[in-house]
């Protein structure tokens, strides 16, 4: 049997609407939320009687999916936001924009902070690493042929 896919990439936030608000902005679409609880989600995670607001969150060819998790119980244990790029574990996401500069306009506007610069590679691509709400690592990519 070979791999279908992947389904989606979870990020644990303190402020689920704020970060619904940045995702739409950078031009993801808001499939559904939902409260996940109940015996049956301790299974799966492991965390005994734990309470989950979740938001599903779609990128716009359908395709890719980002799941916002705002943990009531139990409280998150470990804080990994201002993990540098160099840090261990799974540390950022990559979006493509058609055009880098006009994104990171707008995603300023909710408080998106530039991690270094933006930059060309070579004639492919322009790339940079922003900070998002709360202080989410996203990178954006813009191709350039």
């Amino acid at each position: 049997m070979a791999l279908k896919r992947m389904d989606n990439i979870g990020i644990v936030v303190a402020d689920l609407e704020a970060a619904i608000d940045f995702f739409r902005e950078l031009g993801l679409q808001l499939e559904g939320q939902a409260m996940i609880d109940g015996e049956w989600a301790g299974r799966v995670t492991g965390l005994a009687d734990q309470r989950v607001e979740i938001a599903m969150m779609r990128t716009p060819d359908g395709h890719s999916r980002i799941e916002l998790s705002r943990f009531l119980t139990p409280a998150p244990m470990v804080d990994h936001r201002d993990a540098p790029v160099n840090a261990l574990g799974y540390l950022r996401v990559m979006f493509a924009v058609d055009d880098l500069e006009e994104t990171l306009e707008r995603l300023r506007l909710r408080g998106a902070q530039l991690v270094g610069e933006v930059v060309r590679y070579q004639d492919a691509y322009l790339l940079c690493y922003i900070r998002g709400p709360e202080g989410i690592l996203i990178g954006l990519a813009q191709e350039l042929s």
